[in-house]
């Protein structure tokens, strides 16, 4: 499944990197590098998933969870990041986030979850 994607991190590493694994999978992919630019890009690009940094200057990734959630019920978010706390994992969740990635983002693990999140499953 083709999807519209947008990618929410600070590290232009980290989302040139993970920009390559979606489009090779043929997916559209549409950058933000903070969350003010995340929360604009999602209301004029209307994307179909969101991977969103939780740790980024500014406004933190929880914060723009909880306002595209707020913005938009049904939007799809999978959180990426290094902090592997379970208590970080359940405020994601209770965020409402669909799916939780430990970076190092590992190729499989992220298209599973993209293609998860994409058909209306939780992970």
């Amino acid at each position: 499944m083709k999807a519209k994607i947008l990618i929410v991190d600070d590290s232009s590493l980290s989302r040139r990197i993970v920009r390559g694994i979606l489009e090779s999978a043929g997916h559209d992919v549409t950058e933000a590098s903070d969350g003010i630019a995340a929360i604009d890009s999602y209301a004029v690009e209307k994307p179909d998933l969101v991977l969103l940094d939780l740790v980024m200057g500014g406004m933190g990734g929880l914060e723009v969870l909880q306002k595209l959630r707020e913005s938009d019920s049904e939007a799809r978010v999978i959180v990426a990041t290094a902090d592997i706390q379970s208590s970080t994992r359940e405020m994601a969740a209770q965020a409402g986030s669909r799916a939780f990635l430990n970076k190092p983002i590992r190729r499989e693990e992220l298209l599973t979850a993209v293609n998860s999140s994409l058909e209306g499953l939780d992970l």
